[in-house]
């Protein structure tokens, strides 16, 4: 049996339709239009069959004798060459560079972020600190070496920065493998894995917190704020009385309060939970001084307009003299006031005690709070038991 019958410059010239032997099974077919292509032939239970193995001019003479005998091996084995090609070509179709597969994890999950700008923070940290590296890089050869080219760089420098990227790249990859895109590990991951090659956050970076005033400030501070009577100053009196976050107080609507509770959709929280509010008094004038201005959207105004009118702190530090109020001035539980914060309980005991009667408790909370602010009362009372 004769092999090897063609040749590359042979191939070329060839214009005649037909098929034409290499031997072992491979022809150049040459059609009327001139096109050519490689076709393996093979016999199976009787009967002749052929397939192809691609275009003349995608596919050299010398790939193509090795795609041939990868089918010829194949069929000794005694599997369908056939059934194998179409297995390789639907995992071919499988493969995606890291900045495809980032693409569509984001346009996948871009309606599900709380925040609009969460989708340009993740573009513009991918693109500047990860596509330069892997991003033309098949999503199922990125290994560790690879996640490590993109945080090295920056893990000293931008530490708060490098680590978000890190959460970022593990997403996408843990997408990837559910997409079938790539198998094993997530070299991304850093418990047990990265953190053995980084140095933690907290050995090389300051913890920084954020700027607040002295609790006992506050009250003289709500009282300037009184002396106006425009959106912002009601919003951040707002905040302040309720020890909400500014995003939750800026995008309360009317609907979300009844009985002078507001409450909180899960969609609009940090922790994506529900949250209620009790309101105080001083909390529903304030609410309906806004209502009166604004309608249904009491507090519509920017984050800037309202973090403007604090002096050398943050809206945050606002919920920090909170915090140190309910600790050094009352005898609420913790947790009572980690619950008005709406912060998550991870003990589970404290979890089960917020779900008894922790409202009660924080609807004399946050009443005091507001009596605090305004010197409605010299000393506080402090709950007892």
């Amino acid at each position: 049996m004769k092999i090897n019958q063609l040749t590359a410059i042979k191939c070329k010239k060839l214009i005649k339709p037909g098929f034409y032997n290499d031997g072992l099974g491979l022809y150049l077919q040459v059609t009327p239009a001139g096109s050519k292509s490689w076709v393996y032939r093979y016999k199976r239970n009787g009967k002749s069959k052929k397939m192809g193995l691609g275009s003349f001019h995608t596919v050299s003479l010398s790939d193509a004798r090795g795609l041939a005998k990868e089918s010829r091996l194949a069929h000794e084995r005694g599997v369908d060459p056939k059934e194998c090609w179409d297995e390789r070509k639907a995992e071919n179709r499988c493969v995606i560079d890291f900045k495809s597969c980032a693409e569509k994890y984001i346009e996948f999950h871009k309606k599900g972020w709380k925040n609009a700008k969460h989708k340009d923070q993740w573009t513009n940290t991918l693109t500047t600190y990860v596509y330069p590296f892997i991003g033309n890089k098949s999503v199922k050869l990125i290994d560790t070496t690879s996640v490590l080219q993109c945080l090295e760089p920056i893990w000293y420098e931008k530490t708060e920065t490098a680590n978000r990227v890190r959460g970022r790249i593990e997403n996408i990859l843990n997408w990837a493998k559910a997409r079938n895109y790539r198998t094993g590990e997530n070299p991304a991951c850093w418990r047990g894995h990265l953190d053995q090659l980084l140095p933690k956050r907290s050995k090389i970076q300051k913890v920084v917190h954020f700027s607040a005033l002295p609790y006992k400030s506050l009250p003289e501070f709500y009282q300037s704020l009184c002396k106006h009577q425009t959106t912002k100053y009601l919003a951040l009196r707002f905040i302040i009385l309720t020890a909400a976050r500014s995003s939750e107080a800026r995008s309360a609507s009317v609907e979300e309060i009844k009985n002078s509770i507001w409450t909180i959709p899960a969609e609009r929280m940090k922790a994506g939970r529900e949250h209620r509010v009790p309101l105080s008094p001083e909390s529903l004038k304030v609410l309906n001084q806004a209502i009166r201005l604004n309608g249904e959207q009491p507090f519509k105004v920017s984050d800037t307009a309202v973090r403007l009118l604090i002096p050398d702190a943050t809206i945050h530090g606002m919920r920090s003299c909170f915090r140190d109020w309910c600790a050094e001035q009352t005898n609420f539980p913790r947790e009572c006031a980690e619950s008005a914060l709406a912060h998550v309980l991870k003990d589970k005991v404290e979890a089960a005690y917020q779900r008894g009667n922790m409202f009660e408790k924080r609807t004399l909370m946050m009443q005091q709070w507001a009596n605090y602010l305004t010197k409605k009362q010299s000393n506080v009372v402090a709950l007892h038991g």
